[in-house]
């Protein structure tokens, strides 16, 4: 599923939840806005070093990758890795479950 697709699920999810009689309606572009939001704001999150937790689906933190040396596999060359850090994603216990 790509970002396109998952905005349009998210959208007729979103509106399917709400009553017709209300004429409630949720844009595409909206939920697009949202999306695209989330994204950014953690991301800003992770860069600063704060954890992002959402309840029932999972937490994001960042991780401390150190340095170490590889191997070039094409001439068996030592090189230097630097350290680094990385984004890391727990799924929550209810997103695990839903899945198996």
């Amino acid at each position: 599923m790509n970002q396109k697709e998952l905005v349009k699920a998210v959208a007729a999810d979103v509106n399917k939840k709400y009553d017709t009689a209300k004429k409630s309606h949720v844009s595409e572009a909206t939920v697009g806005d949202v999306i695209k939001s989330f994204t950014t704001v953690t991301t800003e999150a992770l860069a600063q070093g704060k954890n992002v937790q959402i309840v029932g689906f999972g937490s994001f933190k960042v991780a401390h990758r150190a340095a170490t040396t590889g191997r070039n596999p094409a001439t068996g060359e030592a090189i230097n890795i630097p350290a680094k850090n990385v984004p890391k994603f727990k799924p929550g216990k209810a997103f695990k479950d839903a899945v198996n």
